[in-house]
């Protein structure tokens, strides 16, 4: 009992993997000592800023900057024009497109980049970018994709007559992929025999991650040595230095890409902006550094966007509920240019997870990429390639399924869940879901809200609106979600021909500290915590003593960055493999030093001993030690390791959520009486930062299904381009949560872990919205369009004729 006392002293001591240790980044960030993009400043560094596009559509028929470089501090003004000997006037999107730098001739989208300043300040750059005269001819807008799909208007000209893109043919001209998974002919056998068939549309409007801190990049050309240095808000750095090789022809070695700490990303920071190319060009051009750092109206009006998914469902299944038949079509607006950050295969991204925690037999998904006069992006906010738009539909449609059989949608679940005995589970959609246990899970979650309990507080309270008794309607809100994460695998996954494996590397100190290097890069995910405890585990060296460096492409491996919640799932397996190369070197060392044969020592903790006699041990702290005085034979000298991370598959993390809501039905008012979430991200590192990623996971989904839009009118004008008009949430809409978990570990991880800072972004979406429509469920209403606001709230209860 005592050496198990001991032991459990020395594994407490190490802060290692299920410790809810503190976050060591916040020491600085609450001091104010965060070294963002805007804090750097160097030696004569210009500004610069754009000249934007007030128009959705038009031609561009002369831009006149004569004003503006007559004003004393400006630079040069640079446009398409000055761009296109040097090829450098169109960029390569994400998704296989190409995409303008500066307006070539025309503007697709309000806001979109027409002319780049560059002054002494940041300031008389403004003032210039007030003088550039633009003479547009307006042209037709399109903001539909329905419309875009029929109409005669030609958004992209420069591809007009091309019969195919990158991923495959084009119908229309405004068209730009068709992408199919699982077996068509089946799903519409089962559809077409089925006993039970709902159908409904469900639109995923268009919103935007706002991250705390908008986008900017500095750039610094060093002529004499023919070296560029560009710091950035990048979520993928050796990206963005391979992009930037790719565009200025610089060679990659001789490119070093910075990312401080960033104020959030949510997705909105991994792709490649203007903003980053013309700071680039304008150090080449003036040979010194430039700044460029947006506002929050171009943060909201440019930069990329998320989801804009119409999405046709139609589910089947047999009277008594049980699915038989899955067909999705999907028509995705990606705007004017396809920017989306979609592994290369996957033009949809993950969309095919649509089938969700379900087990239905045969399924169909087809999706239709548009053009349209809208801002371009289509970026992952805050979940995985698109998986919140699947998961948003396939848990409306189990609502809509349960309106049609007139059951349960709690029950509907369940008896339609994939069993724990069915793992790993292949879906009809092509995935293999690594572990779960699904029922677990729901059972604890209803249980924990009293379910039936709230069933019949809600039938007692409709009685009560009925009869004048009361105005306020009671929803309940039920989500089961499966996210797939860890986007790795090479054999699916790239992002311009690059794997998408990750890495890390670990150099211990002889006194026994280490550092340990890796190719993702911290937005608040609080990697400098958790990859250190993750190495805690695994080589026995206090948390406190491991320090995480990412974001210097000069310094860390090369990796795929972080965003989709792949840190943990493809990262944090680097990491450990990593750990446990270093653990195995390690081994050899104490079995010299304790005079045994390697496979006489086993592993205890935090050091070696001897089989049989635990008091012959050595520590890894005197191993570490001896690694650099010793000359041990057959042992290199040093203590250091390197992975790259390759997964065999995707994980698969999943959860419960249940929103409980009350809605004024006279006002469109509603206040969210309770929120329970239960979270399975497998092995659980830091229990208090998995709280904190849920807590701010959840306030997002909040924002996005009861308020958050990019809205435009007929125009193409963006209606809420400022924080006046796009919602984020504050304390006090924010309602309080209960958090909770299962734990079910991936088999296939070095440590179990399946990750977690997406999922709640997925699941809360859902339950936000099913609570809005479980609450009017009752007088007929099937299917209502997000965002739930109060003002579309109102409209509900009025179209059901609810008012008095």
């Amino acid at each position: 009992m005592k050496d198990l006392d001991e032991r459990e002293e020395r594994r407490e001591a190490l802060k290692g993997l299920g410790c809810s240790r503190k976050r060591v980044e916040d020491a600085r960030f609450t001091q104010g000592k965060g070294n963002y993009i805007d804090d750097v400043n160097l030696p004569g560094m210009l500004h610069g800023d754009f000249v934007r596009s007030p128009y959705a559509h038009a031609r561009v028929v002369s831009i006149d900057a004569s004003a503006a470089l007559a004003l004393d501090g400006v630079i040069a003004v640079l446009t398409a024009e000055d761009l296109a000997p040097l090829n450098l006037h169109w960029m390569p999107t994400l998704a296989g497109d190409k995409q303008m730098v500066l307006a070539d001739g025309k503007v697709l989208f309000q806001g979109q980049e027409v002319a780049f300043v560059v002054a002494k300040d940041r300031y008389i750059a403004a003032d210039a970018v007030e003088l550039v005269e633009v003479e547009y001819e307006e042209l037709p807008v399109l903001v539909d994709p329905f419309e875009a799909l029929k109409s005669d208007v030609v958004l992209r000209e420069d591809i007009k007559d091309e019969k195919t893109g990158a991923h495959g043919a084009r119908k229309h001209h405004n068209h730009i992929f068709t992408w199919e998974e699982g077996d068509k002919a089946a799903t519409e056998q089962a559809i077409g025999e089925a006993e039970v068939v709902a159908e409904e549309m469900v639109y995923y409007h268009r919103t935007h991650p706002c991250p705390l801190e908008p986008c900017g990049s500095v750039a610094s050309m060093d002529k004499v040595n023919g070296k560029l240095t560009l710091w950035g808000t990048f979520q993928a750095p050796h990206v963005v230095r391979t992009v930037a090789s790719l565009l200025s022809g610089i060679e990659e070695h001789n490119i070093r890409v910075i990312s401080p700490d960033i104020g959030g990303g949510f997705g909105n920071k991994v792709g490649v902006y203007p903003g980053y190319v013309c700071s680039i060009v304008a150090s080449i051009v003036t040979g010194v550094p430039v700044k460029w750092i947006e506002d929050r109206m171009d943060n909201l009006m440019a930069t990329a966007f998320a989801r804009d998914y119409w999405m046709k469902g139609r589910i089947s299944a047999t009277k008594e509920g049980k699915i038989t038949g899955l067909d999705v079509h999907v028509t995705a607006d990606h705007g004017a240019f396809d920017a989306c950050a979609d592994p290369t295969k996957f033009p949809a991204g993950f969309f095919h997870i649509v089938t969700g925690s379900y087990d239905i037999p045969v399924a169909h998904v087809a999706v239709d990429g548009v053009y349209t006069n809208k801002a371009p992006g289509g970026v992952a906010y805050r979940c995985s390639f698109r998986v919140t738009e699947a998961a948003y539909c396939i848990e409306r449609m189990i609502e809509v399924l349960a309106i049609e059989l007139g059951m349960d949608a709690a029950e509907l679940r369940r008896i339609n869940f994939i069993k724990k005995d069915q793992f790993p589970y292949h879906s009809a959609l092509g995935w293999e879901y690594d572990s779960g246990d699904y029922h677990t899970a729901w059972d604890k979650a209803l249980e924990a809200v009293d379910y039936e309990g709230l069933r019949k507080e809600q039938a007692q309270r409709i009685e009560d609106f009925k009869a004048g008794k009361t105005r306020k309607l009671l929803g309940i809100g039920l989500c089961h979600f499966t996210e797939i994460v860890g986007a790795g695998p090479m054999k699916n996954c790239d992002i311009l021909g690059m794997g998408m494996f990750d890495s890390c590397e670990i150099r211990i100190h002889p006194t026994g500290s280490a550092i340990a290097r890796l190719g993702t890069i911290s937005q608040g995910q609080g990697h400098a915590t958790t990859f250190a405890q993750i190495l805690a585990s695994e080589i026995g060296l206090p948390a406190d003593s491991i320090t995480i460096e990412e974001g210097d492409t000069d310094t860390a491996p090369y990796g795929l960055g972080t965003y989709g919640s792949r840190s943990t799932p493809v990262a944090g397996a680097a990491t450990a493999m990593a750990g446990r190369k270093i653990r195995a070197k390690a081994q050899m060392i104490a079995a010299y030093l304790l005079e045994v044969h390697d496979d006489d020592v086993e592993w205890d903790v935090d050091r070696f001993v001897v089989k049989g006699a635990p008091e012959r041990f050595k520590t890894m702290k005197d191993i570490a030690y001896a690694s650099y005085n010793q000359a041990i034979p057959g042992v290199e000298p040093g203590l250091e390791a390197v992975s790259y991370y390759d997964p065999p598959n995707m994980t698969y993390p999943f959860g419960a959520y249940i929103c409980v809501m009350e809605i004024d039905a006279d006002s469109g008012e509603h206040e969210i009486r309770q929120f329970y979430a239960l979270d399975d991200c497998g092995t659980r590192i830091n229990p208090m930062v998995i709280e904190g990623q849920v807590h701010g996971g959840v306030t997002e989904a909040l924002a996005i299904a009861m308020g958050q839009e990019i809205a435009y009118d007929e125009m193409g004008n963006c209606k809420t381009g400022t924080l006046m008009d796009f919602f984020l949430p504050t304390a006090v809409e924010v309602p309080n949560y209960t958090t909770d978990h299962t734990v079910t570990p991936s088999p296939h991880h070095p440590i179990g872990a399946k990750g977690v800072g997406e999922s709640p972004n997925v699941g809360g979406v859902p339950a936000f919205s099913n609570a809005v429509h479980d609450a009017f469920r009752a007088f007929g209403l099937r299917q209502s369009h997000m965002p739930h606001d109060h003002w579309r709230i109102w409209k509900i209860a009025r179209d059901l004729g609810l008012h008095e």
